[in-house]
């Protein structure tokens, strides 16, 4: 899995509570390199394969993999999106930011909720595409370009309309500014 993070996320310093209860015999894995100790056969990884069918076979045995991934691996936060007519998605610090106005817009009665994406490969589809049904729209909201919004748009196979309000160069989105965007998008509805 790829998580999602970003330079700002990097930099936080927070109060961090471990766990007494470490473990210290870890499973075995047997796909992981570990100093050639002779204790496992050898991995061999190949991508030249002289029969296209032994390449068929190992690309059909990666995707029946990768489909165990999807299904395993994919993570994600919901704040707020029970009953939620909109949805904002977020990662990183720019998630933190979005929940603020989130929690903010819920106060003015406007049933809007946060998906936070965790993983960007596996990408939470099933999440995003539940939170589609009885969504109206969604708004990305990103410091970026809106790098997130075709992961998006593909997941809910481009049912409702997908907004974007990003911030670039370093400039972090304040809540306000995401709050803005929230009310911009609900267009004066009903709350």
């Amino acid at each position: 899995a790829m998580i999602l993070a970003d330079g700002l996320l990097g930099q936080m310093m927070e109060p961090v509570v471990i766990d007494s209860n470490i473990i210290t015999d870890l499973p075995q894995k047997p796909w992981a390199t570990n100093g050639h100790k002779n204790e496992r056969k050898h991995n061999v990884v190949n991508s030249l394969y002289l029969q296209a069918a032994d390449l068929e076979r190992l690309i059909r045995e990666r995707f029946e993999r990768y489909k165990i991934i999807q299904a395993e691996e994919s993570m994600c936060e919901h704040y707020l999106t029970e009953g939620a007519d909109y949805i904002v998605a977020a990662y990183g610090a720019t998630a933190r930011i979005a929940q603020a106005a989130v929690k903010e817009a819920r106060a003015q009665g406007i049933k809007v909720g946060l998906i936070r994406p965790i993983t960007v490969w596996p990408f939470p589809e099933k999440d995003f595409k539940e939170a589609a049904k009885p969504a109206k729209e969604f708004l990305c909201v990103e410091m970026s370009m809106g790098q997130m919004i075709a992961d998006i748009k593909l997941a809910i196979d481009c049912a409702k309309p997908v907004r974007f309000f990003g911030r670039t160069g370093g400039i972090i989105p304040t809540p306000a500014e995401v709050l803005a965007e929230i009310i911009k998008m609900t267009g004066g509805a009903e709350r």
